[in-house]
C-alpha cells in the first residue's frame, strides 16, 4: 500500500466551496483502480489548510492510472483552483504500524 500526502492551501475565502467541490471530487478518485481509501482533513491551527490522504494499492496506480486518466481531467477542473499555492505531493510506504495491514 502506498499512501499519497497532501498539503492543501485553499485560498482563504473558498473553503466551503472547496469542500463542496471535493464532494464531487471524492466519487471520481473512489472509482480509480487501486484506490483504497481516502480522508480530508481541516487543519484547526490553520484555517484554510487541510491534508489529504489518499491509499493507492500501487504508487503506479496514483502516478500513472489517475494522473493519466481522463477522470484526472475532470478532477483538476472541480479542485486545482482553490489552491494557493499548489500543493507538492509525496507518496510513503509503511515501515511500521500498530494496525493491521
Amino acid at each position: 500500500m502506498i499512501l499519497e500526502v497532501a498539503i492543501l492551501q485553499v485560498k482563504a475565502d473558498q473553503t466551503h466551496d472547496f469542500e463542496q467541490s471535493f464532494q464531487q471530487a471524492s466519487q471520481i478518485i473512489s472509482s480509480m483502480k487501486g484506490y483504497i481509501s481516502h480522508e480530508l482533513q481541516h487543519c484547526l491551527e490553520v484555517d484554510n489548510q487541510y491534508i489529504l490522504l489518499v491509499r493507492w494499492e500501487t504508487l503506479a496506480d496514483h502516478t500513472e492510472g489517475f494522473r493519466g486518466s481522463a477522470a484526472y481531467q475532470e478532477w483538476k477542473k472541480l479542485l486545482h483552483h482553490y489552491y494557493d499555492p499548489f500543493p507538492a505531493v509525496h507518496h510513503y510506504q509503511i515501515v511500521e504500524s500498530s494496525q493491521s495491514q
